[in-house]
């Protein structure tokens, strides 16, 4: 089984910044693209932002870009999301997703992506 583990959450204020990382866990594979995505309560779940193995280009939301910052790590399937000048708005569950199928776009539904994470709460107050 393969699993991703997001960390780095927690309650800061607005403006403050955070840094997620997301590594895997269990059966090794290889990552096409690896990506964040986040939930509020009673929301649909919102890309933010993706990154290809090559980790060039990376594709942002116009929600975040500017603000966050995605960035792969020196470990296979490892992905951070930094993340400054927060607002409560940014309040939400953070999930990191994988995708295994390899081709040259980028996707933001959550459905292309074949693995996720737990999620991770970050909490921004006013």
């Amino acid at each position: 089984q393969v699993l991703l583990v997001e960390s780095g959450g927690g309650l800061v204020q607005a403006g403050d910044s955070l840094r997620l990382s997301c590594a895997p866990s269990g059966r090794t594979f290889t990552a096409d693209s690896m990506a964040w995505f986040r939930q509020a309560p009673g929301k649909e779940r919102e890309f933010l932002a993706a990154v290809k193995e090559n980790a060039y280009n990376p594709l942002y939301a116009d929600s975040v870009k500017g603000r966050f910052t995605i960035s792969k790590g020196n470990a296979k399937n490892t992905v951070y999301l930094q993340m400054n000048t927060l607002e409560p708005e940014d309040t939400a569950v953070y999930y990191c997703a994988a995708r295994s199928t390899s081709d040259r776009f980028y996707y933001t539904r959550p459905g292309a992506y074949d693995y996720w994470g737990q999620g991770t709460q970050v909490t921004v107050s006013s």
